[in-house]
């Protein structure tokens, strides 16, 4: 059973406090924290609460997470691409076209089941069973490195290193169209599609704050290869901000209807730098995914038609 303890700032006064939790883990599903409140599992001041309770400042908010129990998901002998691993954190490098982790109706297949098997139950539970280790995510087409953890200790220090925006993520992309600055922000909230709530979109009513930098890395006839640095890690971040500004993603199935003549299979886009502070050590380290090969080779292609 962990144990997570919380004071409310100024920022979430007047928030409900399965909102305020959702805000503060990111990796817990909203659903998740409604069901630990609904179980007794969510203290204010020390006394049980429930969901639409709204927070105010200096709120000492508890919740306690329950021991996992062992999921009815199968650990599978799927090949990894082991970036770096010690007794507390994993770094995968993430192939295209794989599921971070199972939900209803998919339970193989899986990032999950692939290191169910590999870490055999050395896996944090904080996120519940569907989740086991796994900190944050990144989308089925999206490649690159991904932490996962191994214990609930050390997710909870990457969780509130996420939290305070103290993780370096860098991903390159290649978007539509020529980036005319060579380096730019976009700062503009994200949340839910107001009619296909499958998407997210710019909000300014509802969105969550989000920030993404980004650099030209090389230009083409009518693409741009970028990189991308999150100072947040909203739900398809890159993909609706660089939409946003007119330069959506190649590739991308959701947020553009641009066709790509490339035969890909999903947006161009790859997580490649992810850099914290090691939870036990307390040492900064840096990890890089090599970019995929059909990155490298569409990267040629491009070169050949400039």
């Amino acid at each position: 059973m962990n144990e997570v303890v919380f004071e409310i700032i100024p920022e979430m006064e007047d928030e409900r406090i399965d909102k305020c939790i959702s805000n503060y883990m990111e990796a817990l599903s909203r659903s998740y924290i409604q069901k630990m409140i609904k179980d007794g599992n969510v203290f204010v001041n020390d006394l049980a609460v429930k969901a639409n309770y709204k927070v105010k400042v200096d709120d000492k908010v508890r919740f306690i997470i329950p021991d996992s129990v062992e999921p009815d998901i199968p650990a599978q002998n799927i090949p990894l691409d082991i970036l770096y691993e010690d007794s507390d954190i994993l770094i995968v490098n993430k192939p295209k076209n794989m599921v971070v982790h199972p939900a209803p109706g998919h339970y193989e297949g899986t990032l999950v089941n692939a290191i169910m098997y590999h870490c055999k139950g050395e896996l944090s539970g904080i996120n519940g069973v569907l989740r086991p280790g796994i900190v944050h995510r990144i989308d089925k087409d999206t490649t690159g490195s991904i932490i996962v953890c191994k214990n609930d200790a050390a997710h909870t220090a990457i969780a509130e290193l996420l939290k305070t925006h103290d993780i370096t993520r860098k991903y390159r992309a290649i978007v539509f169209g020529n980036v005319k600055e060579e380096r730019g922000t976009v700062d503009a909230p994200i949340g839910r599609h107001h009619k296909d709530h499958k998407k997210m979109t710019v909000n300014e009513k509802n969105g969550k704050h989000a920030v993404t930098h980004y650099r030209v890395l090389e230009r083409f006839d009518q693409y741009t290869y970028i990189e991308c640095q999150l100072e947040t890690g909203r739900t398809h971040q890159i993909r609706v901000h660089m939409a946003s500004i007119g330069h959506p993603l190649l590739g991308d199935p959701v947020y553009t209807n641009r066709k790509a003549p490339f035969h890909l299979e999903g947006q161009v886009l790859h997580a490649m730098t992810i850099g914290f502070v090691h939870p036990r050590s307390g040492n900064y380290v840096e990890f890089e995914a090599p970019l995929p090969d059909y990155f490298e080779k569409l990267l040629k292609v491009l070169r050949n038609i400039k």
